[in-house]
């Protein structure tokens, strides 16, 4: 796992203004980006999967998740977009519960900025049954209907998934980025050449990554199109 270095406090806010010139120009698997030797299987049809595992406690997921946001917005219905809470050890399954229950609640994209926010800047701890039932009792929510949830069966399978899909990924540190099953990148990875950079170079690089993924699949699947339609129809 890798080492979380820098607070939220000490990154700028201006992540999608850092100039494009600072990112990969020509992305190569291995560099830039992983390619996993077995894809994945998705579940989002026509469209490109795009899935974000991370973790609350990570001060470089609370610093990727503005720019993160906005980039998913601006792809629209090109992309479905979901959230893998990551455990690598047993103290961050709360967190996981956490998420789910809020999931289950419509809440996710309300919450998660505000969850950023009281760990990394307010430095409150949201890490425990006991501490994350504080947190959401001042957020205004239905404690009886979170609690319900959080400790749901539901919730505890899609814990177990998730440590599923962290080990099927390979996943070793966070944030990292899967792309339709197929390809792996993150700030880390994408910014690897760019140590000395600020960090807010670094997600600027993943970013263009992404983007080169987007458009490369977005190629593949329009070639599949032409060669299905070719297909004589069978006869009955």
């Amino acid at each position: 796992m890798r080492l979380f270095r820098h607070a939220l406090a000490a990154i700028s806010l201006g992540l999608l203004a850092v100039s494009a010139g600072a990112s990969p120009a020509n992305p190569q698997s291995g560099t830039d980006y992983r390619t996993l030797e077995q894809a994945q299987p998705t579940e989002s049809g026509k469209k490109i999967e795009v899935t974000e595992f991370f973790w609350y406690s990570c001060p470089h997921c609370a610093a990727f998740d503005p720019a993160l946001t906005a980039w998913v917005k601006k792809q629209g219905d090109k992309i479905v977009f979901k959230q893998v809470p990551v455990a690598f050890r047993e103290s961050f399954i709360p967190q996981q519960k956490l998420y789910y229950a809020l999931e289950a609640m419509g809440k996710t994209a309300e919450m998660n900025p505000k969850i950023f926010q009281a760990i990394h800047v307010d430095r409150q701890r949201v890490d425990t049954d006991k501490t994350i039932l504080e947190f959401i009792e001042k957020q205004g929510i239905d404690k009886q209907k979170f609690l319900d949830l959080y400790n749901s069966f539901g919730v505890q399978t899609k814990v177990r998934r998730a440590s599923q899909l962290q080990e099927q990924y390979k996943i070793d540190g966070v944030p990292t980025i899967a792309i339709d099953g197929r390809y792996l990148t993150s700030p880390s990875i994408a910014g690897a050449s760019m140590a000395n950079q600020p960090e807010s170079m670094q997600q600027a690089a993943s970013l263009q990554v992404m983007d080169h993924l987007l458009t490369k699949l977005a190629a593949e699947k329009g070639a599949e199109k032409p060669a299905e339609a070719a297909k004589p129809a069978k006869k009955k």
